[in-house]
């Protein structure tokens, strides 16, 4: 049987005050990539979260890594690089 890539919904949604929420549920992408930036896993993060689908964690993930710049910008504990720190 040949796998046919499809297309997938985002499970991504702006609530009234444009908080990003995983779909369905009460988790913001902020309380995501804090965890992941803490170095946690979907998996402890799913841990931690355990009504939240692992895949949906997975994808919240990867759509930081694709937007991050983006997403940093709007992320409360952002901090943008120090320029004058030199190499």
């Amino acid at each position: 049987m040949l796998l046919v890539p499809t297309a997938e919904p985002i499970p991504l949604v702006a609530d009234a005050n444009g908080v990003i929420r995983i779909s369905k549920t009460r988790l913001t992408l902020d309380t995501v990539i804090t965890a992941f930036l803490e170095g946690g896993t979907a998996e402890e993060i799913r841990g931690q979260y355990p009504s939240v689908e692992l895949s949906d964690i997975y994808f919240a993930i990867g759509y930081y890594l694709r937007h991050q710049s983006e997403v940093d910008r709007n992320h409360p504990g952002y901090k943008p690089p120090d320029s004058s720190v030199q190499k």
